[in-house]
C-alpha cells in the first residue's frame, strides 16, 4: 500500500470528522472543528515531513513496507512517527484524541447522537490503518537502511511530535 495514498485516503475521513463538528451549528462546534484543523494541521505536517524526507539507499520511501523494521535503524524517529500515528488514529491522550473529542461532544450536545456514534465508529474502523503502520515499523524485519534525514526535517518532526504529546498540558 502506497503510504502517501493512505494519508490522501484519510484526510477524507478527517474532514468528516470535522464536519459533524459543524453540523452541530454551535459555538462549541465551531470552536471544536477550529482546534481540530489546528490538530490536524500539525499532525499531517509531521507525518508527511516524515514521508517525505525518508530515504532508503535504493530511493524513496512510497509503501507502508518501506517503514518495515525502522524502529530498529531509526527508533527516535520511529518514536515520532508512532506518536503521531496514535495522535491520527485518535488514541488518548494525544492531540488527535482531544480534537475527535471536541467535535464528537458538540454533536452530542446538539443532540446528533447517530452523527457522534458514527463518528466514534469511523475513527475505530480508521485506527486500523494507522495501527497497521505502527506494526510495521516496530515488529517487522527491517529491509535495509534509511539515508539519515536533514536537520530541518528532524526539527519540524520534533515540534509537531512534541505538540501532539504535550497538547493537554
Amino acid at each position: 500500500t502506497n503510504i502517501k495514498r493512505l494519508m490522501a485516503y484519510s484526510s477524507i475521513g478527517h474532514m468528516g470528522y470535522a464536519l459533524v463538528g459543524l453540523a452541530a451549528n454551535s459555538q462549541a462546534g465551531v470552536r471544536g472543528v477550529a482546534i481540530y484543523m489546528l490538530i490536524y494541521l500539525v499532525m499531517t505536517l509531521g507525518t508527511f515531513a516524515f514521508i517525505l524526507a525518508m530515504r532508503r539507499e535504493e530511493g524513496n520511501v512510497e509503501q507502508i513496507s518501506d517503514l518495515a523494521g525502522l524502529s530498529s535503524t531509526n527508533p527516535i524517529m520511529a518514536t515520532i512517527l508512532t506518536i503521531l500515528m496514535f495522535s491520527l488514529a485518535g488514541i488518548p491522550p494525544l492531540a488527535g484524541f482531544w480534537g475527535k473529542w471536541y467535535v464528537f461532544l458538540a454533536a452530542i450536545n446538539a443532540n446528533l447522537y447517530a452523527l457522534a456514534i458514527i463518528g466514534v465508529l469511523a475513527s475505530v474502523v480508521g485506527a486500523y490503518y494507522y495501527l497497521r503502520i505502527i506494526k510495521i515499523m516496530w515488529f517487522d524485519e527491517p529491509v535495509g537502511g534509511f539515508v539519515p534525514m536533514a536537520t530541518e526535517l528532524r526539527i519540524v518532526l520534533g515540534v509537531c511530535g512534541a505538540f501532539v504529546l504535550f497538547y493537554v498540558l
